[in-house]
């Protein structure tokens, strides 16, 4: 009689590992560069150059919905919603005067990204996972405040609360618009015929 070794993987799925590493890996690359991150910033004072790099970000960013849009076929609803995230999102952008403040919110908001999707994964295979919005939302505030902390050993940089408030603020934003948009495409998918 033989017996069947089932390996148990820590992961539900392929594509909830994919997703674990690319966060790592966002995260290593944070990390990996807070010691350029002055040096960045300080590039990015010439208020020319600054407007050149939102564009070409803003331009990215609707590249990549307007792909992503033509795959999914989003309804009205989620379509509304969509555009009162970008609106959002640009009266933040343009209400912070800092580059720094403007990279925390992106890469936090990317970061929460990936986590909430890797535990909405999880939860959606089978495995117990409470509350993947605020989980995800708590994650990246412990990955921003962990960043905060190593800057006390970087002599060119320093440790702030407030930046440890953007990263929060960062996930919030980005969790709350991705529920947001799923509710929206769940709406539209039960009105659809």
């Amino acid at each position: 009689m033989t017996q069947r070794h089932t390996a148990v993987s820590w992961f539900a799925s392929p594509r909830e590992r994919r997703l674990w590493a690319w966060t790592l890996g966002i995260v290593v690359t944070i990390y990996a560069t807070l010691g350029l991150a002055r040096t960045l910033a300080g590039g990015l004072q010439d208020q020319d150059l600054q407007g050149a790099v939102f564009v070409f970000a803003a331009l990215l960013v609707v590249t990549a919905a307007v792909a992503l849009a033509r795959r999914m076929r989003p309804g009205g609803t989620e379509i509304g919603v969509a555009l009162g995230v970008v609106a959002t999102y640009l009266l933040v952008f343009v209400r912070m005067t800092s580059p720094v403040e403007r990279s925390h919110l992106i890469e936090y908001g990317v970061v929460a990204l990936f986590v909430h999707e890797a535990l909405k994964e999880r939860s959606d295979r089978g495995r117990r996972v409470p509350s993947p919005a605020w989980l995800a939302i708590a994650a990246t505030a412990l990955v921003g405040a962990v960043d905060e902390s190593i800057q006390i050993f970087i002599p060119s940089r320093v440790f702030d609360p407030v930046d440890i408030g953007f990263n929060t603020l960062a996930a919030v934003m980005a969790v709350a618009a991705s529920v947001v948009l799923g509710r929206a495409r769940r709406r539209d998918r039960l009105r659809s015929p």
